[in-house]
């Protein structure tokens, strides 16, 4: 597997289940004051992990097949022995990234990293300036980011940024993208801010509304073709899209489409202190396996009931608007972080642009509610309900996590999971399952319209050939 593609998932990865990606904040300490974020970063978590600790961790990541690990915080340059870390990871035949918010992330840091192994670094960016610096709680914060990026460029250190969408800033992305553009920014990830920690205290300031959802994404198409004729290349976070019309647009690298929760499957979240979960924006209280400090990381991964969760996911524990959709077996309700922040558990997506789309043609539309504040922890989480209203406003239906209780995968029923395979009908843009022979929504033969659209690219591809060499006559 090539450098480029070894943190994509493959088909054997779900049958081995191999944490292939894992995201590891090495401490909670923090240097900025972010009201989106989940964890309510700032000080040094209790009992964070010793050196050696972090090194038994790696050495236990290994053996089980993780190829790569992205260090993150709070802020993990502020741990003393990050670049030992780092060394550790480069040295374990592992790929070592980190995320940052760049905060005072300087020359010296970034050369020290360089030399000890890190392969990139992701920097994050909310927004204009003044956007950015309200939402991470500095007013020189952007100043410290657009520096950050060029000492990468500097120390020729692949780079990407990380953009958590919002009420604030989402109508800055193209400008945002401008800025990019002229900082040789080759990558950025996106993705909907979501109702844990910080963020549940701002929900109606930063949260998005799921019917708000389809104007947005007709929005970042625009953006998302302006990004790719300039080089740059939008990847779509784990609460982004989700089947509507540009699904086949947003997904990148090896899958093609979104195909369910990988917590605890492909992917591990580690908190500094040791806790182990299946994904490291999931609730702690919830999902937490255990701790290798007192058990060792191969058992927490292989028998934890709070880990192998998405391992045997099936349809029968979805509810609300989620249950009964088209994509039910393969989508089992999006990013378990986006629905269980939410409601306290997990079968229920609202941020879905194809439920979106289909409630609009029905003249109904969703929103979320705030039922219940959050108690003021580190990764936790409030109540909200969904809301379904037509288009006068008036309440069709209340979605409420009290009134469905969640459906255990029963130990009978324990197959593992692995992700229903689906195809693009040519002719809508839409995926349907690849046993079809008809479309499901455009009614097409869809081996003809896939085969006429393949004719017609060929064609384009040697019309295109035949003006090059005419240009270079």
């Amino acid at each position: 597997m090539d450098k480029t593609s070894i943190r994509y998932r493959v088909r054997d990865d779900y049958k081995t289940a191999t944490p292939v990606h894992v995201v590891w904040e090495i401490t909670l300490a923090c240097n900025l004051k972010c009201s989106h974020c989940g964890s309510r970063a700032g000080k040094v978590r209790p009992g964070e992990l010793t050196t050696e600790q972090c090194f038994d961790v790696i050495d236990s990541l290994k053996r089980l097949g993780t190829r790569e690990i992205t260090i993150i915080g709070g802020e993990a340059f502020l741990r003393k022995d990050w670049l030992e870390i780092i060394e550790k990871i480069h040295e374990s035949g592992i790929e070592c990234s980190m995320q940052s918010g760049a905060y005072n992330l300087n020359e010296e840091r970034i050369s020290d990293a360089k030399k000890a192994g890190i392969r990139n670094i992701g920097v994050s960016i909310d927004g204009l300036p003044d956007t950015h610096n309200k939402i991470r709680g500095r007013r020189d914060s952007f100043e410290h980011v657009i520096h950050c990026l060029q000492l990468l460029k500097k120390y020729n250190i692949p780079s990407s940024v990380n953009t958590v969408i919002t009420k604030l800033n989402q109508n800055e992305l193209s400008e945002l993208l401008d800025v990019l553009i002229e900082n040789g920014v080759r990558n950025w990830q996106i993705q909907l801010a979501v109702a844990m920690g910080n963020a549940v205290d701002h929900s109606e300031e930063l949260i998005l509304q799921p019917y708000e959802l389809i104007d947005f994404y007709e929005k970042l198409i625009v953006i998302y073709r302006k990004a790719l004729a300039n080089n740059v290349l939008i990847q779509a976070g784990n609460n982004i899209g989700y089947f509507g019309p540009y699904e086949h647009i947003w997904r990148q690298g090896n899958e093609k489409y979104y195909t369910g929760c990988s917590a605890g499957h492909t992917g591990i979240g580690i908190e500094a202190d040791g806790k182990i979960k299946g994904c490291p924006s999931l609730p702690t209280t919830e999902y937490t396996g255990g701790n290798v400090k007192d058990m060792k990381l191969e058992d927490i991964w292989r028998y934890s009931e709070e880990m192998v969760f998405s391992r045997y996911r099936n349809k029968e524990e979805l509810w609300g608007g989620c249950k009964g959709c088209y994509y039910e077996s393969s989508c089992l309700a999006g990013c378990t972080w986006t629905s269980h922040v939410l409601f306290g558990k997990r079968g229920n997506n609202p941020f879905c642009h194809y439920r979106a789309l289909e409630l609009k043609k029905k003249g109904l539309h969703e929103r979320i509610r705030k039922i219940k504040e959050a108690p003021g922890l580190s990764f936790d989480i409030g109540l909200f309900e969904i809301i379904v209203e037509n288009e006068k406003g008036e309440v069709i239906e209340v979605q409420s996590p009290h009134n469905t209780p969640l459906v255990p995968v029963a130990d009978t029923d324990r197959v593992p999971r692995i992700p229903k395979a689906l195809k693009l009908c040519n002719g809508c843009d839409n995926y349907v399952y690849e046993e079809e022979t008809t479309c499901s929504f455009c009614s097409a033969d869809i081996q003809k319209v896939n085969d006429e659209y393949a004719a017609k690219m060929e064609k384009a591809k040697r019309s295109l050939e035949k003006l090059e060499l005419l240009m270079m006559k």
